[in-house]
């Protein structure tokens, strides 16, 4: 026997052998999970809101869980090899694709993602998701790692992430990727900020009505972040997707019009 073969065969005995084959490399494009976004997601408005087709969803759940087991493949360390882009959009898409995975463990027996909570615990806490190499809650995904000051440092990321609810701001029909992302982002704020039923100026009242996310994560609105001093800096740059009449769009742009915050629908954003 040649020398090479005796040398395997003795290095397959002590438990060696061949080095594996070469991981396959990432799909940044995140092809698999755009095709369900397409397939699934009803765009409304323009792209104002959407809503999601969870009963064909659920018939594509094999796809789901390939998409997913994708994500979760992914070691700690090639994450942080990636470029800042990257990272991001795989956060956003993974919080997106495990929520839809999350909802389609008890539907259609859920009018709310609330449902899936307890009174001690919100549907948000349980650290069931696996990715990057550990076992992370979708408060995990949002608040520790996207919203992580020093990470990403981009308000523009509550109009990307969707928790399964109308009042929340659209899933996107396509997955967010680097090359794209900015634009993405630009693009999903407007839409969010264009949609009467979530943001307005209200006349009767001479006061600018924001969704209730602008409450919850005020901080991210007027810490300084993408030159955001406060949430009257960031409303005005929004005054002709909320007011009609030249006059409150001009107050609104001064910043000299109050602000206050809408009740949330939680109702699942299904097209039942």
């Amino acid at each position: 026997m040649p020398l090479a073969g005796v040398a395997m065969i003795a290095a397959a005995a002590a438990g060696f052998g061949p080095a594996p084959a070469r991981a396959q490399a990432f799909d940044h494009s995140h092809a698999a999970w755009a095709a369900l976004l397409r397939k699934h997601v009803v765009v409304l408005r323009g792209g104002q809101a959407s809503q999601v087709r969870y009963a064909a969803f659920a018939g594509d759940r094999a796809a789901l869980k390939a998409y997913l087991d994708t994500l979760s493949a992914v070691p700690a360390a090639t994450f942080a090899g990636w470029s800042k882009g990257e990272r991001m959009a795989f956060l956003i898409n993974a919080y997106n694709a495990f929520t839809v995975e999350l909802i389609l463990t008890k539907y259609p027996d859920l009018e709310s993602i609330k449902d899936l909570g307890s009174l001690f615990q919100s549907p948000w806490k349980p650290k069931w998701v696996p990715l990057l190499g550990t076992k992370v809650s979708l408060d995990d995904i949002e608040h520790e790692m996207l919203r992580k000051r020093g990470a990403y440092d981009d308000p523009r990321v509550h109009f990307a992430v969707n928790c399964a609810s109308i009042g929340c701001p659209a899933l996107r029909e396509e997955a967010f990727v680097a090359a794209r992302l900015d634009a993405q982002l630009d693009e999903q704020a407007l839409r969010f900020m264009s949609d009467r039923s979530r943001n307005r100026y209200n006349a009767q009242r001479s006061r600018v009505e924001v969704n209730k996310i602008f409450d919850w994560f005020g901080e991210d609105f007027r810490s300084g972040l993408r030159g955001i001093a406060s949430l009257a800096v960031f409303v005005a740059r929004y005054a002709d997707q909320l007011a009609d009449a030249p006059a409150e769009r001009e107050k609104i742009r001064a910043q000299q019009a109050d602000i206050a915050f809408l009740d949330y629908d939680w109702k699942l954003n299904d097209a039942r």
